[in-house]
């Protein structure tokens, strides 16, 4: 049809183009009168169709000049219409009308003034139009007579021009004929309108059909809205092209709601598919359709199709990564692709709806909240809350705050999300900036680690993908965070600006003079922020050459004024920043990536200013020994990193032997003339043979001495210019000596070997057994000479443990026997001198805290006091109540792991105390974790040479029990402070955390993945003691017919390997349990730690799969529970398996956990000593033990009710000292902790029970029911427990979780009973005749504890009360429900005791009888209403029953 159109109007236009030559030849012939109306261009023909519209008013054009209009539209639309209606051919005169027109129209240029608008015509006046018209065509649409043939050919012209390309004089013909039908006072028949038009979209091509569609809103009557929206939504689903214009006409149309969903959800499944240019109108229409009802259903629907990784091109993501440094430089984030700008566009149309519309921005937050794993979050939730916070109108900023945090600490948002967000959506997040700043700083504030960790990438991302301005805006907020004074805000914000140096030295070098400004702020600062600070100084002012000089000379200035201080503080300060200072100067670019690679080579100038400070550092701290300690410390750390420039190590190491030599060494004399406090001794010394000509560290007489001069002479600047020898700085400058002599000979320590086999000027040390004899100077000195002996030994093993020469294994072997000798003395020691304060040995911290020390006098107070208590408690109260008192007043640590000579006979002496070394941890040296492979060694042969180097004797050296106890007591703590096993471990911000950071200065240098790759290494060795820990009480229950408490053991053996025994398994807990095992990265080093221990149960001959590797580790680990000899080593063996079983998806291991639990349970617990367990370590172990029995038995109710129904009736048929037959760990002391936890987890299980609904089928109504009942019988079992077990705390547990418990019921259980009640009776009777019994016991122990007037008991009543009453009714609500109302009737509960004997007043004691009244105030008794159902009310439930029942007969 097109085509024959097309064809028809060739040949049509080229008789016009004819008929107008003809024409003008005429005119030429004609004369000059026909020239002038040529001129004008007037149309003056016969036709009806020109004579009408002349008459009407409307003078026709030729070419290029518009129709005139005479008179008014209206008017020339009324004179026309009359003449049309008064012709004398009328109706045919229409007829007529019309193919006048179409012959006219036949010429494309009189068509396009038909269709353009008219000018106005006057006489006096040009042409050119005065005010708009409307064109010719859309004035004869505006008469009813003529509309509808004026409309069909019109729809009929429109083909022709379809295919037509851009015409000379750039007019759309299409177009403009579209433009016609629009805004029609009134349409004579829309519906065959509606008609043509979606014929006319269904042929024609994209663009005519993209204009038509935005037309018909204005083209269409409402009538027709939701018919044309119905043909769009068919049509949006087959042409996505046409995506935009077919929302821009739906949003303009009034549809019916029903409609208006149908809409969107067809325009929500094509949401996947859209082209990203149409992105923003789509979801523009989405939100604008949104209603409250709908809101959330919509946005969980739009956030779940909404891709934005599909937004992303491949070569952005790839340019991405190069972007960093080119934002490094300062470039701004520039609009680079039509794809970010209509990512922006998006955000923007989400923006200006979460501002104007609260519904919508209330529906983005429930539906981010109702996401509840990391794998389900994407990109749009973390940059909806960034527009939903910058937006604060319609959603309070500390929502947000709080959503995002809740998310991150449940890892549900991770890092990786947030790196995506400004990696490939940095134009977006950029708009956002002023939210990324307020939120990072609130993130950073945060108490849990890992929304402090997730502010701070915030902030680095900020900086490194932003322009200069939010980089200027990072660092400011960082320096602010800085001088907050809180601990943890002050160390993430340092560690920050650490990795942004390292990163990007030279965009931050531009800011250094923000950070300089943290200077002033120092006195506030702990030594480990410090140097934090000065290496980001130093780093900024040496990594840019001339540039960093303004700085470098304000740290000069600071650091000269700081060494000059004679307070310690200020010094110290001095010390390190002038060695962080002289790192920086001799940094080797070379060497090391982190530094700079701008930085040039150290010339002459640097070096001489670098040995400059490190000689005036030196000078300003040779005559305080901290001072001088803190000094060899901070050397030993910079020469350990490696980077040093050649000349500076050769400077450091030149001098270093030779002052070792001459402060600490001396030559090994046989006869010592005593001239010092204590007997001089040389002790320990490994090479024997060498007596003759040996060297020995001067230890005994160099502490006499400084503390000599120390008592003298008091005041430093007396000191004069001699340099203060002191054993204080011993260890750390033996420590910078290693170092240096590492580095170098690569490793090589044979220029210092003899140092680890070279006696100790002590003293006799037989003198530890009569210390108390000796006066308090000789005690203290002591006390001194065996911590410095004890640093040095354990800084001895950090230099020598990495040498693989068999006989310097042996020996080192053999300092760690020294060193758990020296501690066995020591704690003697220390405990006869009460007050004493050890010497420093980490110089890097500030220990706020001494160690406790109780004087003798206070322990036989405290002994007296609790004899008196247990007198008291024996003469009051009943039997039970009296034994189970003994639960809130427990032995202390008897349970405890032995760290040392702590338990013995002596406890008994009157004022004798022994200290835990634990305590002192502080003031030893910390070890390296190299000292670790220590625990690789076996039997080490140690070879004696006679003088002629043969061999003499052969020693068998190995690690004993001690030392192996010693090394996995120290790996423990290492990995429990690197390896977090929960990201939301809290920050105490208001406490010095500096105590717990103490000893840890080497681990911190690493990472978490490095020291859990360490750990790895060493899973073998710890499995091999594992299992030599599991033979040993294998064996020795072999011998003893599985008793492990037989007299004539071994006790002190005993007792140190079930401490290795659970330090063992404390440590594979502790590494399994890290939660950087759950990034991906770390899935490798997981899956090699699983390989070992899998491979110890059964070597594998292929490589086996993630889920295989659990299996069989998880059936390695169960081998141990048959040998496991302490209670928390039971405890620490469920959690690890829990902890393997958690990565794996075998459902057996639920099953097979409760089994292990509950064999534990079943175990007695007997020390070696032949005592049975006891104290609130193991009552807190007893406790966990029972909560994961409980958690992973298949039914929690069936195993309470075995508990209470059987173990507790055994117990108490027993003894006084007796247990349960079935469950051996129930006593009378550990009842508490078993009926605190049953109560606990029943209160737990009952609320998983689903409330009833009355949709739930028969089924499901008696399996709840069923589990009601079991429920309700388990309660009862608990509650009447109470009448035996009588004891204050046994009370407490059950007033508070009884409440808890009716609590559920009401709330899950009334509606089920609602539902149940017709058809399941007599259930629904025994579960409420068994629950009434328990709550007039609850009720009874109300007025018990009134009675008493005990406050922590009576806290609970009235809350306890409430429900009970609130019960009663509810009762009464479910009958009459249920028609049954006239079963029940109320009456006044008497108060009784837990015995059940009535409560009488005073009054009525007197009278011996009367009247049934209250001890408790009267308003209180009228509270007491409770269901006195009873039997009387039971009776008639019954009745009421077999009633309905004979009527549903009848």
């Amino acid at each position: 049809m097109v085509a024959k159109r097309r064809l028809s109007k060739s040949a049509d236009d080229d008789m016009v183009i004819a008929k107008d030559q003809s024409t003008a030849k005429k005119s030429k012939i004609g004369g000059r009168k026909r020239i002038a109306s040529a001129e004008e261009g007037e149309v003056d023909d016969d036709t009806v169709f020109v004579q009408l519209l002349k008459t009407a008013g409307v003078i026709l054009k030729y070419g290029n000049l518009p129709n005139k209009l005479t008179l008014d539209q209206a008017i020339f639309q009324k004179k026309l219409y009359q003449s049309l209606r008064k012709h004398a051919r009328y109706p045919n005169v229409v007829q007529e009308f019309i193919r006048g027109m179409e012959s006219y129209i036949e010429n494309r240029d009189k068509f396009r003034n038909c269709l353009l608008p008219c000018g106005q015509y006057q006489e006096g006046e040009s042409s050119n139009t005065v005010n708009y018209q409307e064109s010719l065509i859309k004035l004869l649409l505006g008469i009813e007579i003529l509309q509808p043939p004026v409309m069909n050919m019109l729809f009929e012209k429109i083909p022709e021009f379809m295919y037509d390309g851009v015409p000379e004089d750039g007019i759309n013909l299409p177009r403009l004929i579209i433009n016609q039908f629009k805004w029609l006072d009134r349409i004579v028949d829309s519906k065959d309108l509606t008609n043509k038009v979606l014929q006319l979209i269904s042929v024609a091509p994209l663009e005519i059909q993209c204009d038509i569609i935005t037309s018909l809103p204005e083209i269409l009557e409402d009538a027709q809205h939701n018919e044309i929206a119905k043909e769009l939504n068919s049509l949006l689903q087959q042409n996505t092209h046409l995506t935009v214009s077919i929302l821009d006409a739906l949003s303009s149309l009034n549809l019916r709601a029903e409609l208006l969903v149908e809409v969107r959800h067809s325009v929500m499944s094509t949401l996947s598919a859209v082209k990203l240019d149409d992105l923003p109108v789509v979801v523009k229409f989405i939100l604008h359709a949104i209603t409250t009802a709908d809101a959330m259903e919509v946005i969980r629907e739009l956030r779940k199709n909404l891709e934005l990784e599909s937004c992303v091109l491949p070569c952005q993501l790839q340019a991405s990564q190069g972007k960093q440094n080119q934002i490094a430089k300062g470039t701004s984030v520039s609009r680079e692709n039509g794809s970010n700008d209509c990512v922006a566009i998006m955000f923007d149309v989400i923006k200006a709806a979460v501002r104007f519309q609260k519904v919508t921005a209330e529906a983005w937050i429930k539906a981010i909240e109702s996401v509840d794993s990391a794998a389900e979050h994407k990109v749009i939730d973390l940059l909806v809350l960034l527009i939903l916070h910058s937006a604060g109108a319609s959603i309070s900023k500390k929502q947000v705050e709080k959503l995002l945090r809740s998310k991150i600490r449940l890892d549900q948002i991770r890092d990786q999300l947030l790196q995506v967000a400004f990696r490939s959506h940095a134009l977006v997040v950029r708009e956002y900036f002023p939210s990324v700043l307020s939120l990072a700083q609130t993130l950073l504030r945060s108490p849990d680690i890992s929304v402090v960790s997730f502010g701070s990438q915030m902030y680095k991302y900020a900086f490194m993908m932003f322009d200069s301005y939010c980089q200027q805006e990072v660092v400011g907020a960082l320096v602010t965070h800085v001088c907050s004074g809180f601990t943890a805000e002050v160390d993430i914000s340092l560690d920050v600006l650490t990795d942004l140096v390292s990163q990007s030295s030279s965009a931050m070098a531009i800011y250094a003079i923000f950070v300089k400004g943290i200077l002033d702020y120092m006195d506030n600062l702990s030594p480990q922020q410090i140097r934090k600070l000065f290496f980001i100084l130093s780093t900024l002012a040496f990594s840019r050459g001339l540039e960093g000089s303004h700085i470098q000379d304000d740290m000069h200035i600071i650091i000269r004024k700081q060494l000059s201080s004679t307070i310690s503080k200020y010094k110290r300060i001095g010390i390190i920043g002038a060695v962080m200072m002289v790192g920086s100067m001799a940094c080797d670019g070379s060497k090391v990536d982190t530094c700079s690679s701008d930085l040039p080579a150290m010339s002459k100038e640097s070096f001489r200013q670098a040995t400059a400070l490190l000689e005036l550092v030196r000078s300003c701290s040779e005559h305080s020994p901290e001072a001088a300690a803190l000094y060899y410390d901070e050397m030993a750390n910079l020469v350990q990193k490696g980077n040093l420039d050649p000349q500076v190590q050769e400077l450091i190491g030149r001098s270093v032997l030779d002052d070792f030599q001459e402060d600490f060494v001396v030559d090994l004399i046989p006869d010592i003339a005593d001239k010092y406090l204590l007997p001089l001794k040389c002790m320990f010394n490994l090479d024997e043979e060498e007596s003759e000509g040996g060297i020995v560290i001067n230890l005994l007489p160099l502490l006499s001495n400084s503390l000599t001069n120390a008592s003298i002479d008091g005041k430093p600047s007396k000191q004069g210019a001699k340099k203060c020898v002191s054993p204080v700085s011993l260890a750390s400058f033996f420590r910078l000596l290693r170092l240096c002599e590492e580095v170098q000979h690569d490793g090589n320590l044979e220029e210092i070997d003899a140092l680890l086999g070279c006696p100790l000027h002590l003293t006799n040390l037989e003198l530890v057994e009569k210390v108390e004899s000796l006066s308090k100077p000789e005690r203290e000195l002591l006390c001194s000479l065996l911590f410095h002996a004890i640093n040095w030994f354990r800084e001895v093993v950090n230099g020598f443990c990495k040498l693989q020469d068999i006989e310097m294994k042996g020996k080192v072997l053999l300092r760690l026997q020294n060193i758990t000798q020296l501690q066995g003395l020591l704690e003697k020691c220390i405990t006869a001198t009460p007050g004493y304060v050890p010497p420093l040995a980490n110089f890097d911290s500030e220990i706020t805290e001494v160690p406790p020390t109780i004087a003798p006098a206070a322990v036989a107070k405290k002994r007296n006091k609790d004899l008196k208590g247990k007198r008291k408690q024996k003469s009051e109260g009943s039997k039970n109540s009296s034994t189970d008192s003994s639960q809130t007043e427990e032995p202390s640590e008897e349970s405890q792991m032995p760290t040392g000579n702590t338990q013995g006979k002596e406890n008994n002496e009157e004022g004798k105390v022994f200290v835990n070394l634990a305590n002192y941890r502080a003031y030893f040296r910390e070890l390296d974790i190299n000292v670790f492979f220590a625990l690789q060694s076996g039997l080490v042969t140690k070879s004696q040479l006679d003088s002629e180097l043969h061999t003499k004797v052969t020693e068998v050296v190995q690690l004993g029990s001690a030392e192996l106890m010693f090394l996995l007591e120290d790996l423990s703590r290492k990995l429990d402070y690197m390896l977090v096993a929960n990201v939301t471990k809290k920050i105490l911000f208001l406490k010095v955390k500096g105590d717990r950071d103490v000893g840890f200065s080497h681990l911190r240098q690493m990472t978490p993945q490095q020291l859990a790759q360490f750990t790895l290494k060493l899973l073998n060795p710890l499995c091999n003691h594992l299992e030599n820990a599991h033979n040993f009480f294998q064996a020795l229950m072999a011998e003893n017919n599985g008793v492990v408490d037989v007299l004539g053991s071994d006790v002190k053996e005993s007792q140190r390997m079930a401490a290795c025994y659970h330090l063992l398994l404390q440590i594979l807990n502790t590494l399994f349990a890290w939660c950087g095992f759950a990034q991906n990265e770390n899935r490798k080093l997981l899956k090699s730690a699983l390989d070992v221990l899998a491979n110890r149960l059964k070597a594998g001959d292929g490589e086996l799969g993630m889920e295989e590797l659990f299996r069989q580790t998880f059936r390695y680990l169960q081998n141990f529970q048959n040998t496991i000899p302490r209670c928390a080593s039971a405890v620490t063996l469920t959690q690890l398996l829990i902890v393997i079983s958690s990565r794996s998806s075998d459902s057996q291991c639920k099953e097979k956990i409760a089994t292990i639990a509950r064999g534990f349970l079943c175990q007695s617990w007997i020390l070696p000593t032949g005592e049975k367990e006891k104290g609130n370590k193991y009552n807190e172990a007893l406790d966990t033990l029972l909560c994961i029995y409980l958690k992973h038995t298949d039914d929690v109710l069936k195993s309470v009710e075995e508990i209470a129904g059987v173990g507790v009736p055994e117990l108490m048929n027993s003894t006084k000292e007796g247990n349960s037959r079935t469950f051996p760990t129930l006593t009378r002391q550990t009842f508490l902790v078993f009926y605190r936890v049953m109560m606990r987890e029943l209160d737990s299980s009952v609320k998983e029970i689903p409330s009833g609904t009355q949709s739930d089928s028969a089924e499901v109504q008696i399996e709840k029911l069923l589990r009601w009942n079991l429920a309700v019988r388990d309660f009862h079992i608990l509650v009447n427990l109470v009448k035996v077990f009588d004891s204050r705390p046994v009370l407490g547990v059950c007033l508070k979780h009884g409440r808890l418990f009716i609590e559920s019921f009401l709330k899950q259980g009334m509606p089920l009973l609602d539902y149940s009640f017709k058809k399941h009776r007599d259930d629904v009777h025994s579960l409420l005749k068994t629950l009434q019994l328990s709550t007039r016991q609850l009720h009874h122990m109300c007025g018990h504890s009134k009675i008493n007037q005990d406050t922590n008991l009576t806290n609970h009543v009235p809350l306890l009360k409430k429900l009970l009453e609130l019960f009663v009714y509810r009762v009464k609500a479910m009958l009459t429900i249920n028609k049954c109302q006239e079963a029940f009737w109320l009456g006044n509960l008497k108060n009784r005791d837990l015995q059940g004997e009535e409560i009488l007043t005073q009054q009525s004691q007197e009278e011996s009888g009367g009247d049934e009244a209250s001890q408790l105030p009267e308003d209180d008794m009228e509270e007491e209403v409770e269901e006195e159902e009873n039997d009387e009310c039971e009776s008639k439930i019954r009745k009421a029953t077999r009633d309905d029942e004979d009527s549903d007969t009848d």
